[in-house]
C-alpha cells in the first residue's frame, strides 16, 4: 500500500545525522509508514538508534545485524506519535495525579505528547501570582509523572503576567500563550457574577479586551526582540463572547423549553464563537501579533468566521483548531449531561460542517481538549441531570488517533492528512523541532494501529480516571496497539508498560 499525497505545509527541521555505520537499537518491520512531511505512506521498516529514527528503507530487518530486536508490523499502520496540543491535566484533579493517569490515557491513544494549557487562578493550583513562583511549581508536580513527553501553553491572567513573557520565553522555552475570551464576564461552566474570586486577579483588574490587546503586545514585542523565534511563537485563543452568552443564558433558561445539552448549546450559541473569532482576529491586526491559533472552533459560524478574518487580514498567521468531541458526538449522542463542554458540543448540521471543512484543509489541526473531570465531581449530586450545575469539559485523549482514524477514512481523509491533523502540523506550529513525523533524525515516536480490528468504547477499558466517556457504545474501526516514546515502548498490545518516561519540552527543540 502506497498513499501520495500533494505536499504543503512541509517544511523540515534539520536534525543531528546519526552514523550509518551504527547498528540499530531495534526495527519495525512491516508497517504501512505514515510520513506527513514527505506526503507518503508505504510499506517501509524502520531502524531505531539511541531512541531517533535512523533509517527508514525496505528490507533493513533482513540486513540487520545478527540479534538486532525486529519487531514485525506486517498489517498495521505506523503513524508519528499524535501530538495532542490541547490538554488540561491538573484541571479538576491534583497535577500530579492527573499526570500519572491522564498520559497513560494519552499513551494509550496513540498520542507521544501533549501541551497543557496552564493557567493561575481557581482550578489548576488555585493560586494566583506571578509566573515566576507559579511555573516552576508546575513542573516540579509534572516531573516524574507523566508516560508521554509535554509542554505548556500559559495564560497571562494579569497585567504583571505580561512584563513576565520574555523571561518565560527565553528561561522556560514556553513559547504559546492562551487567552480565554469569556473570562471576566461569564462562568466556567455557566453564568456567574464573582469573576474577581475565579481569576484571582489583583484588585482593579480587569480581564477584558483592553487586557487581551496588551498580551498581544506583549508577545509582538518578544518577536521583535527575539526574531530566531519569530517562527514559534504564538496565541491560542478560546473565542466565546461573555455578553451574548450572559443574555442567551437567562433567555433559555427562562423560556424553559429547552434541557440538557440542547439548551447549552443554545445558551452558548455559534455566533457568539463568530463574534469573538472576528474581535480577536482584528486586535491581532492592529497588534501585529502574526501568529494566531483558534481554538476548538465547534460550529458551521465560528469555522466561517474564522476563515473570513484569514481573507480580511492576511497579515495574520491563523491556524484553526477542533477537537475530536465535537466531530465524534452532536447534543443527541454524547449524552447528558456528560458531554458538557466549552464551547458546547453542537447539533449534527455542525458535526457535518466541521468534518467538510476539515475535509476541504480548512482545519490544521485536531486535538482532545482532554480534561478529566471524574464523575463524582461532573454532576450535582442532588440534581445530578441539571445541565447548568453540571462541570464543564471531558476526557478523550484516548480516542484521538482511533477516533480521527474512524470516522475520517469513512469520509475519505487520508492517512498522510490524519497524520498532518494529529502530528506534523502542531508541531510545526508550537516549536517541536523533533517531533511530528517518522523521518531520519527525529524522535522515535510511533503509533502504530490496527485497521482490521473493530471496538466499542468503553469507559471501563480507558486508562483515565474519568470514569465515563462521551464517546460510549460507539464502534470505532481500527485500534492503537503499540507507541513507542522516543525509542521505548510505552504500549504493548493495547497496554500501557514501563514507568513515566515523559520529559518536559522546552521549546523550539
Amino acid at each position: 500500500m502506497t498513499e501520495t499525497v500533494p505536499q504543503h505545509g512541509t517544511e523540515t527541521v534539520p536534525q543531528p545525522a546519526i552514523e550509518a555505520s551504527t547498528p540499530p537499537d531495534f526495527v519495525v518491520a512491516g508497517a504501512v509508514v505514515v510520513r506527513p512531511d514527505a506526503g507518503i505512506a508505504e510499506k517501509l521498516d524502520i531502524a531505531i538508534t539511541g531512541g531517533k529514527v535512523s533509517q527508514l528503507a525496505a528490507g533493513l530487518a533482513a540486513s540487520a545485524p545478527a540479534g538486532t530486536e525486529v519487531f514485525d508490523a506486517s498489517g498495521l499502520v505506523a503513524f508519528p506519535g499524535s501530538v495532542d496540543a490541547h490538554t488540561h491535566m491538573g484541571i479538576y484533579n491534583p497535577l500530579d495525579e492527573d499526570a500519572v493517569s491522564e498520559s497513560r490515557a494519552a499513551a494509550q491513544g496513540g498520542t507521544t505528547t501533549v501541551l497543557n494549557y496552564m493557567r493561575t487562578g481557581q482550578y489548576y493550583l488555585n493560586q494566583g501570582g506571578p509566573y515566576a513562583e507559579f511555573f516552576p511549581e508546575v513542573l516540579r508536580r509534572m516531573d516524574g509523572h507523566c508516560h508521554v513527553d509535554y509542554g505548556f501553553h500559559l495564560a497571562p491572567m494579569e497585567a504583571a503576567h505580561i512584563d513576565e513573557i520574555p523571561m518565560l520565553v527565553t528561561e522556560h522555552g514556553v513559547t504559546s500563550f492562551k487567552i480565554f475570551m469569556f473570562y471576566g464576564g461569564h462562568g466556567l461552566h455557566g453564568a456567574s457574577d464573582d469573576q474577581a474570586r475565579f481569576l484571582m486577579t489583583p484588585a482593579g483588574e480587569r480581564y477584558d479586551y483592553a487586557h487581551f490587546e496588551f498580551v498581544m503586545r506583549g508577545i509582538a514585542e518578544v518577536r521583535r526582540a527575539h526574531p530566531e523565534l519569530a517562527a514559534t511563537l504564538s496565541l491560542s485563543l478560546h473565542c466565546e463572547s461573555a455578553e451574548i452568552m450572559t443574555a442567551y443564558t437567562r433567555m433559555v433558561e427562562a423560556e424553559g423549553r429547552l434541557s440538557g445539552l440542547a439548551a447549552y448549546s443554545a445558551s452558548r450559541p455559534p455566533h457568539s464563537e463568530g463574534l469573538a473569532v472576528t474581535i480577536a482576529s482584528y486586535l491581532a491586526h492592529e497588534t501585529d501579533v502574526v501568529n494566531i491559533n483558534l481554538l476548538h472552533l465547534s460550529s458551521a459560524k465560528a469555522m466561517d468566521a474564522a476563515l473570513r478574518m484569514s481573507r480580511c487580514f492576511e497579515n495574520v498567521n491563523f491556524r484553526r483548531e477542533v477537537t475530536i468531541g465535537h466531530l465524534l458526538v452532536d447534543i443527541e449522542t454524547s449524552g447528558d449531561p456528560w458531554g458538557k463542554v466549552n464551547p458546547p458540543i453542537r447539533p449534527r448540521h455542525d458535526v457535518e460542517a466541521l468534518w467538510e471543512h476539515v475535509l476541504a484543509g480548512d482545519v490544521d489541526w485536531v486535538v482532545s481538549d482532554h480534561a478529566c473531570c471524574r464523575a463524582e465531581a461532573k454532576v450535582s449530586a442532588s440534581r445530578p441531570d441539571d445541565i447548568w450545575l453540571a462541570k464543564s469539559g471531558f476526557g478523550g485523549t484516548e480516542y484521538l488517533l482511533n477516533g480521527l482514524y474512524s470516522e475520517g477514512t469513512k469520509r475519505g481523509l487520508g492517512l498522510v492528512d490524519i497524520a498532518r491533523l494529529l502530528s506534523w502540523n502542531p508541531a510545526r506550529r508550537y516549536g517541536l523541532g523533533t517531533k511530528g513525523t517518522i523521518g531520519v533524525g527525529y524522535d522515535a515516536d510511533i503509533a502504530l494501529l490496527d485497521p482490521a480490528i473493530s471496538h466499542v468504547v468503553r469507559a471501563g477499558e480507558s486508562e483515565s480516571s474519568q470514569g465515563y466517556s462521551p464517546f460510549e457504545g460507539q464502534e470505532l474501526t481500527g485500534r492503537v496497539s503499540h507507541v513507542w516514546l522516543r525509542g521505548r515502548r510505552i504500549l504493548d498490545g493495547g497496554k500501557v508498560v514501563g514507568d513515566p518516561l515523559g520529559q518536559y519540552q522546552k521549546r523550539p527543540t
